[in-house]
């Protein structure tokens, strides 16, 4: 109670700090004379515990390590984040071959493209603070880049497990794919990288792709990219679902698992830092009307468990209400640790951690524990027998 005391008061001051500055969303109109505000700064997150009451019992990790790759529950990390061994280029190993593409709206039946125009917002509907009303969302162009990764040791002609990420290039998950892949602690491996088509959140075409709680975006990457890939690269991919895997931060992570729930038949592996668990959908669906926060509220614990295998990260900084909704429906820390209560409640297989002095999708803590949560997600994986 006091923590969450301590919260509210600290997102009360940031308001205050706003008006004082002059950047309080009231006071600002858009240069075309719209009601819809600008885009305020997002205020400073305050400093979560993770003892803290109501979060899920935790396992205190010595500063500096990770969790161990054959355990599941839930972890603290210290606040120490060294960079891993394996983020690093090691020239005595194979070396895969990255594919480059730039990928255009035009070329897209799934995605013709929208954004939110610069620096505006939305405005908060009267009639329920959980939607946010955006007017300055309209049809536009964009272009795409998009980067395969290719291991060395791939065979032309086999068919390969892959991990599709968001928000690309990750050359990161590159150069731990090749010293883990060599190293066999993973399998051998594709990489698919996709970039989105711009902009954040509410009206944007990020938030468009990343925070639609449907099957569309797994249905644009399995029949405009995954052929694009297959042709392009000369490869051929797995219908296994279980060889398949998604990742991701933030919007990007909460679009890994919107990929696996809406078709687990073809994905059972996600890995998802500072997932954006929280109401952020938008247009707003009577379906799923709280957006990913449905996640962890109705969908996980009403529905019967799906094949899934999730490893899931959060910072002790991590976003708290960085835009005017005020739904309770706007704490990553709170979400995360609400789908790893839920997610144990229902028996998935999950590795939660817990990051001491980190932020949101926080760079330092993902060049420390991705090797680890890609060789913790991939276990239990073999080839498919023919």
């Amino acid at each position: 109670m006091k923590n969450t005391m301590l919260i509210r008061k600290t997102a009360l001051l940031c308001t205050l700090l706003a008006l004082l500055v002059g950047t309080h969303p009231a006071s600002a109109q858009t240069s075309a004379g719209t009601n819809q505000v600008a885009r305020p700064a997002r205020p400073t997150p305050p400093t979560r515990d993770p003892h803290t009451p109501g979060y899920v019992a935790a396992t205190e990790l010595p500063d500096g390590a990770t969790p161990p790759v054959t355990a599941e529950g839930n972890f603290i990390l210290g606040p120490t984040h060294d960079r891993a061994p394996e983020m690093t280029v090691q020239t005595n190993i194979l070396q895969g071959k990255v594919y480059d593409f730039i990928l255009n709206s035009t070329d897209s039946k799934i995605y013709p493209g929208i954004m939110r125009e610069p620096k505006t917002s939305g405005t908060l509907d009267p009639a329920d603070p959980a939607k946010l009303i955006v007017t300055t969302s309209h049809p536009a162009p964009y272009t795409r880049h998009l980067s395969v990764y290719v291991p060395k040791q791939y065979v032309p002609g086999t068919t390969a497990p892959f991990i599709v990420g968001a928000d690309g290039p990750d050359r990161g998950l590159f150069t731990a794919l090749d010293n883990l892949i060599a190293q066999h602690r993973v399998p051998m491996m594709i990489a698919i990288s996709i970039g989105n088509g711009g902009g954040d959140a509410q009206g944007s075409e990020r938030g468009l792709e990343y925070d639609t709680m449907s099957g569309v975006y797994a249905g644009f990457v399995e029949n405009e990219v995954l052929p694009l890939v297959e042709k392009q690269c000369g490869v051929t991919l797995t219908k296994d679902p279980d060889a398949r895997a998604t990742m991701g931060g933030s919007s990007g992570g909460s679009c890994a698992l919107i990929m696996a729930w809406y078709h687990p038949e073809l994905y059972h592996r996600v890995l998802t830092y500072s997932g954006t668990y929280v109401n952020q959908q938008w247009p707003p669906s009577a379906e799923t009307p709280h957006g990913a926060w449905e996640f962890h509220e109705h969908l996980i614990p009403n529905r019967p468990a799906k094949p899934l295998r999730l490893w899931l990260e959060v910072g002790d900084r991590d976003l708290f209400n960085p835009n005017i909704m005020r739904d309770d429906m706007h704490d990553w820390v709170v979400a995360n640790e609400n789908m790893a209560k839920v997610l144990a409640a229902k028996g998935y297989h999950y590795q939660f951690v817990f990051a001491r002095n980190a932020g949101h999708t926080d760079g330092k803590v993902k060049q420390q524990t991705l090797p680890q949560a890609l060789e913790w997600l991939w276990q239990g994986y073999s080839p498919a027998t023919k």
